[in-house]
């Protein structure tokens, strides 16, 4: 069987992810069809239009176990298959292709493929290769489900490898030779549905120079997260959010519920800014904030990926001391509290805040807070 494809999957990275195998393959056309962007979307749309043509390439032979991924690919997202004739030079050559639901709406612009390489390609490849090494794979609605957080990991990846990352008293295995002296080999499928789990084998050159033999190890598939700590310099008042936490619940903690910063993940396509102002209207309806840096870091770097960005709101906090919050849609019941910095520090040294990043947050505050009360 063939497969005309002119979107996304024209990028051969994805289309090997996507599809397992590599294709023999030729540009095509597909007469009486027309490619554009999409609305809201940096994906392309197809249609009907007699008086174009649209471009793609045509795979020939696809074998049903690859036509079976590509179907999970692409039919998740009420995507239907249909056989239609494109023209490959002079030949033409009958083929499947993947037409859109009538609710996709065409921007009316024309689509570039380099221009989503450019800006999408590598990190929707990484997340075609983590949903495709799943074991089993998923259904359809289990593909669409888990496909957001693969691309946000997948997005959190790609902000990894562009990290700055400062090496004046720690060891300088910056970029040249980390594939040297630190390696992973035979990761397994991950694990989990909305988080993953992921076990695999490590390698590293120990401080003597020795190698370090192979390491069987477990870690948890964080994203990145944006954290704002909203802070009211005029009143001297910080937010706090309270909702109950699953980590310490399924530990046995007495009482579950935690005090936190405003917090949330930054989405695919997101900057850390953009998710950190997101947040803070979403979780406590603040419009009007302006954001101050405080600190990236790993929160649990010997078990996890998730790395968090934290930055100080500076705001004019609500005069209520209490009030709710969140998305009902996302099944947020969230507290908010608005309280004097003093009655913040007091929680932080009687125990009652007990979350790392906020402790964190509440102390960067402490050494900054005459400077950002003048």
């Amino acid at each position: 069987m063939n497969l005309f494809v002119y979107g996304t999957l024209r990028a051969l990275p994805l289309l090997r992810a996507v599809g397992g195998d590599y294709f023999r393959h030729a540009p095509a056309v597909l007469p009486g069809y027309r490619v554009t962007g999409v609305h809201g979307d940096v994906v392309p749309t197809i249609f009907a239009d007699q008086d174009n043509k649209a471009e793609g390439l045509v795979l020939f032979d696809v074998t049903p176990e690859a036509m079976a991924r590509f179907d999970l690919f692409e039919l998740a997202w009420d995507y239907t298959r249909q056989s239609v004739t494109v023209q490959t030079d002079d030949v033409l050559q009958e083929a499947e292709v993947y037409l859109p639901p009538q609710s996709q709406q065409s921007n009316g612009q024309e689509w570039s493929l380099a221009a989503w390489e450019d800006t999408h390609g590598v990190p929707t490849t990484d997340a075609a290769f983590e949903m495709f090494d799943r074991d089993p794979l998923p259904d359809a609605a289990g593909f669409r489900a888990r496909w957001p957080m693969a691309r946000s990991r997948a997005w959190a990846k790609a902000r990894a490898e562009q990290r700055e990352t400062p090496a004046t008293l720690r060891s300088d295995h910056n970029r040249q030779d980390n594939h040297k002296v630190a390696q992973i080999c035979a990761p397994g499928p991950p694990v989990g549905s909305f988080f993953a789990m992921r076990s695999f084998t490590a390698t590293h050159q120990r401080f003597d120079g020795s190698d370090s033999g192979e390491l069987p190890r477990e870690v948890f598939l964080g994203v990145d997260a944006a954290l704002v700590l909203p802070y009211d310099p005029v009143t001297d008042r910080v937010l706090l959010v309270e909702q109950i936490r699953m980590g310490p619940l399924m530990l046995g903690e007495p009482n579950p519920w935690v005090l936190e910063p405003v917090a949330g993940i930054v989405d695919a396509g997101e900057t850390p800014e953009e998710a950190a102002h997101r947040e803070a209207v979403e979780e406590a309806g603040l419009t009007n904030l302006t954001l101050e840096k405080i600190n990236d870091f790993y929160p649990s770097p010997g078990a996890s990926t998730d790395h968090f960005y934290c930055y100080l709101g500076l705001t004019a906090l609500p005069e209520q001391g209490s009030y709710h919050g969140g998305l009902e849609s996302e099944n947020e019941d969230l507290r908010l509290h608005t309280i004097p910095f003093d009655r913040a520090m007091e929680l932080a040294q009687t125990g009652e805040i007990n979350a790392g990043p906020l402790l964190t947050m509440l102390y960067w505050l402490a050494l900054n807070r005459d400077r950002l009360r003048a």
